[in-house]
């Protein structure tokens, strides 16, 4: 079913990962965290599809520069901190940058126990995009999201 999407998506363009990384100090002197580059995905929703694995969906930030700006609210500054770190990490300006993401344990996916949003639902496979949402069969949310990504709906660009 993973190999089927991602040879679907073999030319849909991917989002960059990220990770945070806290750079050594120089001179005494602590730098600013970053965010660097770690690899890349297909975003299908609550799912990252690798070459080589499933993620599930952290934050999703926007690089750009650090400015100083007024913000109403700490929550605002804190991500602007975070859009910083990744422009200082060697994002392009304005580039899309997933972070916090986990991997998902296909193997115990198979062995019938959860990882992340997805879990075996009475032998199929499924997942949970939302905390409170129902399970929904995984090839029916796969098929979805990847038809979206190749042919998004009108103004969704």
């Amino acid at each position: 079913m993973l190999d089927a999407a991602r040879r679907r998506l073999a030319d849909a363009p991917r989002e960059r990962l990220g990770e945070y990384t806290l750079p050594r100090k120089v001179l005494g002197v602590g730098r600013a965290p970053r965010i660097i580059p770690v690899g890349e995905a297909w975003h299908l929703g609550a799912l990252l599809l690798t070459g080589d694995g499933l993620l599930a969906t952290g934050e999703i930030v926007r690089a750009r520069e650090d400015v100083r700006r007024g913000f109403t609210a700490e929550s605002q500054r804190e991500r602007a901190a975070r859009a910083a770190a990744a422009r200082r990490g060697g994002f392009a300006e304005g580039e899309i940058v997933h972070v916090g993401w986990t991997r998902i344990d296909l193997d115990a996916v198979a062995r019938g126990d959860p990882s992340g949003p997805v879990a075996t639902v009475a032998g199929v496979p499924s997942i949970r995009w939302s905390r409170s949402g129902p399970y929904t069969p995984l090839a029916g949310y796969l098929d979805e999201r990847v038809s979206l990504l190749l042919h998004p709906p009108a103004g969704a660009t």
